[in-house]
């Protein structure tokens, strides 16, 4: 009996035992300045138009995905809300929008950090002769805190541009 013990300790010894499991490489980190450009919004706010002291709705700003992208949730007071999810993305150096507001479609944006604001631009709507609409957001951070969405429209491809809409996100308490 000793000796069949003995011999499975020798086999069991004498086995190559698994190779041990190598540890997974860490996912791809989504940090630094490229995808830290549009943080600046990350937060919960009150929205006015630029000028007035009439909230005209809540947006929560929240960041996504161990940093990669952010969304915002647009609440109005009036009208539809929607939800934007935007990102960085590393294969073209550029930032993406992608909005879905209260009715059907969707809009894509593209651009990036200019000057140190967050540049957005992309075909929304038409206007009233049918022509596709291009919608160029501009976000900046303001003195105070408060984020500045600023909206300016051209149905001429962006030869020309007129005001679309202006809004101040003030963080809420």
């Amino acid at each position: 009996m000793l000796t069949a013990a003995f011999a499975l300790v020798l086999a069991q010894a004498a086995t190559p035992s698994a190779p041990a499991q190598a540890t997974p490489p860490p996912p791809p980190s989504c940090t630094g300045e490229k995808y830290d450009a549009f943080d600046f919004w990350i937060g919960e706010w009150n929205v006015f138009p630029n000028g007035s002291d009439q909230q005209v709705a809540d947006s929560r700003i929240e960041e996504l995905g161990a940093g990669c992208a952010i969304r915002e949730t647009w609440m109005p007071f009036q009208g539809r809300g929607g939800t934007s999810i935007s990102t960085y993305d590393p294969v073209t150096g550029g930032w993406h929008q992608l909005w879905v507001g209260g009715q059907p479609g969707r809009v894509f944006f593209d651009g990036g950090p200019v000057d140190g604001a967050m540049v957005l631009t992309g075909y929304w709507g038409k206007d009233a002769q049918g022509n596709p609409m291009l919608v160029r957001m501009t976000y900046t951070l303001e003195a105070d805190g408060s984020v500045r969405q600023y909206g300016q429209a051209s149905a001429d491809h962006g030869r020309s541009w007129s005001d679309a809409f202006d809004y101040i996100y003030r963080r809420k308490e």
